[in-house]
C-alpha cells in the first residue's frame, strides 16, 4: 500500500494547539509486509539522517496501529519520498505518524472496520501528543481540533478562495520541545480573552471573509514568548504584517506562514525559500501498490520558487 500525506501548519496565530491547515506539499510512503526484519529507504528530506529501522517514526506509528489491530507482521519494507522539511514547523512528524497509522490499517484485511477514521485521529494525536497537526494532515482543509477524555477529535471546514498560503522556509531548524519550553506557565487574563476572540474571528476569516485575516491572526499566547529564540522569524512576521499581510509563525517555527502572497516589491531576505502552497482539501490518501515514477518525482505545487 502507499499513502500521500500533506504538510500542515498549526496554531495559525491565535489558535494555539487547536487550529490547523493542510498544504499542498507531500511525503509519499509505501509499505509492504515481508517475511523478516524492518527495512526503510528514505530519499529527499531527512535522507541519511532518519533511522532506517524500527526507530523510524512511520514504523513506530505502524507498530502502534498494528497493536490495536491485533498483531504485528513478521517484517516490513518501507520506501519514503520526503518533501516536507524536517523540524521547520510544517508538520513533518505528524505526516509520518498519519502515514504509519493509515498504512498499517490498509495492510490489514478488515483494518478500516476495526480502526475507523475517528480512531485513526485519536491514535495519531496520542502518538504526536496533540491533535492540531495530525488533524489537517488526515482530514485536509482548515481544521479545528480538541481533546476530550476519550482522545483527540477534529472537524474540517472548507477554505475561502481568497486564502492563498505562502510559506517562508529558513535553512535553520527548530524543535517543538524547545519552543514549548519558552512558554510561561500562566498568561494574563486579558491576553487569553483576546486570543479567544481572535481565534473565533479567524474561523470566519478563513472560511468566509479573508479580508479579516490580518486582525484575525493577532496572537498573544505564544509567538512573542518564542520570538527571542527565533529572531529572524519574528522579524519577518512583523515585516509582513506591517505590509498588510496576515503572517504568523507556522507551528512552533521557524517557518513563517502568510495567508496571502506578499505585495509586489516585498523583500524577505536571502535566508528564506518562498513556497506558494495551495490548501490541500482532501488530506491523506491511500491507494494500493508501490510508489511509481510520479510519486518519486517532484510535486508541482510544492516546488520551491
Amino acid at each position: 500500500m502507499r499513502v500521500r500525506v500533506p504538510a500542515t501548519s498549526a496554531n495559525l496565530g491565535p489558535g494555539f494547539d487547536a487550529l490547523g491547515l493542510a498544504l499542498a506539499l507531500y511525503d509519499d510512503v509505501s509499505a509492504e509486509v515481508t517475511s523478516t526484519d524492518v527495512r526503510v529507504a528514505v530519499t529527499g528530506e531527512g535522507a541519511g539522517e532518519l533511522p532506517q529501522d524500527d526507530r523510524h517514526l512511520v514504523v513506530v506509528a505502524m507498530r502502534a496501529a498494528f497493536d490495536l489491530l491485533g498483531g504485528q507482521p513478521p517484517g516490513l519494507a518501507l520506501e519514503c519520498v520526503n518533501r516536507i522539511p524536517q523540524a521547520r514547523g510544517l508538520g513533518s512528524s505528524s505526516a509520518a505518524i498519519v502515514a504509519g497509522v493509515l498504512l498499517a490499517r490498509a495492510l490489514v484485511t478488515d483494518g478500516a472496520q476495526r480502526l475507523d477514521d475517528d480512531a485513526v485521529l485519536r491514535l495519531a494525536a496520542e502518538i504526536e501528543g496533540h491533535p492540531d497537526n495530525v488533524a489537517p494532515c488526515l482530514l485536509g482543509g482548515f481544521t479545528i481540533a480538541w481533546t476530550e477524555p476519550g482522545g483527540g477529535r477534529a472537524v474540517s471546514l472548507p477554505v475561502a478562495a481568497g486564502v492563498r498560503p505562502t510559506v517562508f522556509v529558513p535553512a535553520q531548524r527548530g524543535l517543538t520541545a524547545t519552543a514549548r519550553a519558552a512558554l510561561p506557565s500562566t498568561v494574563p487574563h486579558g491576553d487569553a480573552a483576546l486570543n479567544a476572540g481572535r481565534s473565533a474571528l479567524l474561523v470566519h476569516a478563513v472560511t468566509a471573509e479573508p479580508t479579516l485575516l490580518l486582525p484575525a491572526t493577532v496572537d498573544r499566547l505564544h509567538q512573542d514568548y518564542r520570538a527571542p529564540g527565533m529572531p529572524q522569524t519574528a522579524a519577518l512576521v512583523s515585516a509582513l504584517r506591517a505590509a498588510g499581510v496576515a503572517a504568523v509563525v507556522s507551528g512552533a517555527g521557524p517557518t513563517v506562514l502568510a495567508f496571502t502572497e506578499p505585495p509586489a516589491g516585498f523583500t524577505e531576505g536571502t535566508e528564506w525559500e518562498v513556497w506558494r502552497l495551495p490548501v490541500e482539501a482532501r488530506g491523506a490518501t491511500v491507494v494500493r501498490g508501490r510508489l511509481g515514477h510520479a510519486e518519486r518525482g517532484p510535486v508541482a505545487a510544492g516546488r520551491k520558487s
